[in-house]
This record gives C-alpha cells, sequence and structure tokens, in this order.
C-alpha cells in the first residue's frame, strides 16, 4: 500500500514532537542534578578540631610554667638588696618597671650634681655578667664630664669619655668624645681615680645587684603574661 506525502509529513511531525518532548525532560533532569550536586559539594563551616593530645600540652605547659615563677619569687632578693645598701650609698634610685634602666641620682662632696644610669645586664654564654652605666657629673655652670662604663661584679671598664658643653649649637649641648682606648696610660690612670671618687667599688657591686634583681623581677612579670595568655578563653 502506498504512502501518501500527508502521512509522511504527519509522521515527522509526531517524531520531532516526541523528542523535543523527551529532550526537554532531559534537561530539567540535568538541572535538578546539578542542583543536587551544589547543595551537596557546598563546603559546610568549619568545626575546630582540638585533640586530647592539645589539652595535655597545655596543661603541661602551664605546669612548667607555674614551676618557673615559684622559682622567680623564691630568688626575687630585692628587699635583701635594699638592706644591704652600703653606708657611702647616696643616690636615690628611680626605678621604673617599664624602663630598661634604673636612675640614681645624688650629690658628692664637692656639690657636683651625680647621675647613673644603669641598663640591663648582658647575658652573654661564657662571659661574666656585665652591665652598661653611663655616670655623668655636672657641674653649677652645666658643664659635663660623662663616663661610658662597663660594670662588672668587682670592677669597671671605662670605655668612652665626653665632655659636655651648655648652650652649644641651638642653645643645645655640644658634645665631644673620646674613645678610653686612644688615651695614654696616665690620662686612663687619672680618670680611673677620678671615677672611683664618684662611684665607689662598692657602690659599683651595689648597682650589679640591683639590676640583676630587676632583670629577674623583669622575667617573672614575662612569665606572668605567658600565663595569663594560655588561660584566657578559648574561642572555640
Amino acid at each position: 500500500m502506498a504512502t501518501s506525502p500527508s502521512d509522511v509529513a504527519g509522521s515527522l511531525q509526531e517524531y520531532f514532537l516526541n523528542n523535543s518532548r523527551s529532550a526537554s525532560k532531559l534537561a530539567s533532569a540535568c538541572r535538578q542534578a546539578r542542583s543536587i550536586s551544589a547543595v551537596v559539594n557546598r563546603p559546610s563551616p568549619l568545626r575546630p578540631f582540638v585533640s586530647r593530645r592539645f589539652y595535655y600540652s597545655e596543661r603541661r605547659f602551664l605546669g612548667v610554667i607555674d614551676s618557673k615563677i615559684l622559682s622567680a619569687l623564691k630568688s626575687d632578693d630585692l628587699h635583701y638588696i635594699k638592706e644591704t645598701i652600703p653606708e657611702s650609698f647616696l643616690f636615690n634610685i628611680e626605678d621604673d618597671p617599664r624602663a630598661q634602666f634604673v636612675r640614681f641620682t645624688g650629690e658628692n662632696v664637692r656639690e657636683e650634681h651625680v647621675q647613673v644610669l644603669a641598663f640591663m645586664p648582658s647575658l652573654v654564654a661564657d662571659e661574666p655578667i656585665s652591665i652598661k652605666l653611663i655616670v655623668t657629673v655636672t657641674k653649677k655652670s652645666g658643664l659635663c664630664l660623662e663616663f661610658s662604663c662597663t660594670a662588672f661584679a668587682d670592677y669597671i671598664n671605662i670605655d668612652i669619655v665626653s665632655v659636655n658643653h651648655p648652650g652649644g649649637f641651638f642653645e643645645g649641648t655640644l658634645k665631644n668624645d673620646w674613645h678610653f682606648k686612644d688615651m695614654d696610660n696616665d690620662l686612663k690612670k687619672m680618670f680611673y681615680e677620678y671615677l672611683e671618687t664618684v662611684v665607689e667599688a662598692s657602690t659599683t657591686n651595689f648597682l650589679h645587684k640591683y639590676m640583676m634583681s630587676k632583670l629577674k623581677r623583669e622575667y617573672l612579670v614575662w612569665l606572668k603574661g605567658v600565663k595569663k595568655f594560655m588561660k584566657e578563653p578559648k574561642w572555640y
């Protein structure tokens, strides 16, 4: 039986219509699948993971800090040091806990103003502990003689000797320095003898002990700061 052109046209129309519906369904299914995949693969908020080992390590850390604090408290000898101030010590002590130095001020027998700045001890392995001192002797006119020194427990090394002239450039102070190592022996001996009249050996020893005590106190403050940080509430 022969097929008419109209029958062929109708069959083709039905074929394309069915395929179009299938394609539409397939596209819709793909879109739904992508949507589900996006939901499944969406990163969830991170939850902190803290192991038991961390908590154990933290407790152990705090235990070590506490033992160091206790040891530092036992070795704090500031009150004892103040009780052993030598009789010849005529300085007022200005100690700011936030500063890295202590200021000692007073007057000598010549009615000259004396200031000693003592800086924190230098701790170097296999070397004796030393502190930096700047000793300034000022006349009533404002003229100063300044000694930059390195002080050990029982002696002082002079590093630089300076003369400070008041009313220098721009009404400031004109400073002349001379390195001690470049002086001849006669001058060195003279300056050592003069410095000893300003800062006696007993005073040097006291300054050394006082600055070591300050270092211990600073260490104690630091330890307490570390402990406070470790005990702060956690963010998680």
